[in-house]
Order: C-alpha cells, then structure tokens, then sequence
C-alpha cells in the first residue's frame, strides 16, 4: 500500500519589518480606480510624463481606456486635451500610440481619440488637472547649524552634503511632532 503524503502545515504570513514603500500602500487602490475606467495598466495613468513625454503630458491627460467589440482588435484610449492644443495633438498620434503600446508590451491600443474641453471644466471654480506646486520652506538657520555641524567630521563633499540633509530632514520632523 502506497501512503498518501502528509499535509505540510501552512506557514505564517510574513511580518513587515521597517518602513513600507508608499507605492505599496497605494497599489492596490490605483488599481481599482484605474480599472474602473477601463486601465488595465495603471502605469499609464502614474507615469504619464514619461509615456508621452513631457511635452504632451503637459497638455493631455488619459481619461479612459474603451474596449468595443464593434471597433475590432484594440482598444481606444481617449485623451483630454484643450482645444487649442488638439491640432498639434493629433498631429503626434501615431508616435503616442507607438509609445502607450509599448508601455503595455504589446499592440493594446489601437485607436486614440481626443476629447477636447478646458483644463479647468465648464463651470467656474474648478480645479485645474495640473499638479499642486510643491511648497518649500526656506529652513531653520538653527536647525541648518545644528546639521552643519553634526556632519562636520566627514571629509567627502558629498557624504557630508547628503549627513546635512538627514540630518535637517530628522530634526524638522521630530519638531513638528
């Protein structure tokens, strides 16, 4: 008689040690947005400047992905663009969709189309789609002496740079708690 195998008992979960990266956080939600509107790749929708280029990601943004049945292979990814901008958009098509595809690693995209409107909507008061400006405070002379001179000790310009940087990073944190 031949024996049947035991079970192998389940191992625990791992625990996460230390810090987690905030794009881990963040995955799983940017994933169920983007689907919503049809990104199966939601890197299309996160690195947008770097599929298009910064020149047209500066004026477009990727509003959703179609998948027809009518329109044959492919899907349609549909861009907002102003309207000032769409003939120069439309001129660039070709090579977007040479790029959004090989963002996805295959011929996924086979028709764009524009959808042409203000940045800023149709009503007033509405939010622009560009991003908030980063605000940077000018530091603490006292915390940037506190810095200097923590990493006074290192020799290598940029060792000792990059010591300072914590090291005021560390200390305005632990001020603001």
């Amino acid at each position: 008689m031949t024996r049947a195998p035991a079970p192998t008992p389940a191992k625990p979960k791992r625990r996460m040690r230390g810090f987690e990266a905030a794009s881990g956080l963040l995955q799983d939600r940017i994933r169920q947005v983007g689907e919503k509107r049809g990104f199966a790749v939601t890197r299309l929708l996160t690195h947008w400047p770097e599929v298009a280029g910064t020149d047209l990601a500066r004026i477009t943004r990727p509003v959703k992905v179609g998948y027809a049945a009518r329109e044959g292979l492919g899907a349609t990814l549909t861009i907002l663009v102003s309207s000032a901008h769409a003939p120069l958009v439309q001129m660039q098509l070709p090579a977007l969709k040479e790029r959004v595809n090989a963002c996805y690693g295959y011929a996924a995209i086979s028709r764009i189309l524009l959808t042409q409107t203000a940045p800023a909507g149709f009503a007033e008061g509405q939010a622009t789609f560009d991003p908030a400006p980063k605000a940077e405070k000018a530091p603490d002379p006292a915390v940037q002496a506190r810095a200097a001179e923590a990493a006074a000790g290192v020799h290598d310009e940029g060792l000792r740079a990059a010591l300072e940087r914590l090291t005021m990073n560390f200390l305005t944190r632990t001020k603001a708690r």
